[in-house]
């Protein structure tokens, strides 16, 4: 890896990944870290570019950020962990799931999305006026915006097909308001073996803003028994 990703580590136990969205940092899961950790070793980590994390020069990719998750593994000698992510954070986390799903024990996608199209219009068409405005400007603060937006133009692109191949557990988390199309959430659990789908009462942010319900949800997953 080009660059050392910043991260928090807390707690004892089974290896916990938290995968924040974009634009955010590891901090995102600030009423999640403390809860968690009196069970797993939680790590929540800044993606690259984000947070206290280098931008490096490799590619700002999703793929990328996946191939950064297996790296950032390999350092902390981490062989298998439950993997939390929200937003960008959970399409990262699925497109590392796809490529190396022996390293994922339990996977929760909190607002992921397969493709743009997930997104529902009225968030999605700002946001790429947005990208189309800021890739005119070649200032440095104008390219990183074009940069994050470009994320959400972009990416994911995954078809539902592959999700037939993941076996582990996963359970998809969203809000009942959330940006996020409901039949695209419904999609993902559906098109995930042993998928699940949750709603909890909020908007994107439910980690954020109804934590209790988002962490009860969550843990009550990561602890059940493996049948």
């Amino acid at each position: 890896m080009d660059i050392s990703l910043h991260y928090i580590k807390k707690g004892s136990g089974f290896p916990l990944l938290l995968l924040h969205g974009n634009g955010e940092s590891g901090d995102y899961f600030i009423h999640q870290i403390d809860e968690f950790a009196r069970y797993f070793t939680v790590y929540a980590v800044d993606t690259r570019g984000h947070g206290r994390s280098p931008r490096g020069t490799a590619p700002f990719t999703i793929s990328q950020f996946a191939d950064d998750l297996l790296e950032f593994m390999d350092e902390q000698e981490i062989g298998t962990a439950h993997i939390l992510g929200f937003s960008d954070g959970g399409n990262t986390a699925l497109t590392f799931a796809l490529r190396r799903p022996e390293r994922v024990g339990r996977l929760v996608l909190n607002g992921a999305n397969l493709d743009p199209s997930g997104v529902k219009p009225s968030v999605q068409i700002p946001i790429v006026l947005g990208y189309r405005l800021a890739s005119l400007f070649k200032a440095p603060k104008a390219r990183a915006n074009a940069e994050l937006l470009g994320l959400m133009v972009n990416e994911p692109r995954i078809n539902p097909k592959e999700l037939a191949a993941l076996a582990m557990p996963a359970l998809v988390v969203v809000g009942s308001r959330d940006m996020i199309q409901a039949s695209h959430s419904r999609l993902i659990a559906d098109s995930l073996p042993k998928g699940r789908l949750s709603t909890i009462e909020g908007d994107h942010f439910i980690a954020n803003k109804q934590p209790a319900q988002f962490n009860r949800a969550v843990l009550e997953f990561l602890k059940e028994e493996t049948p």
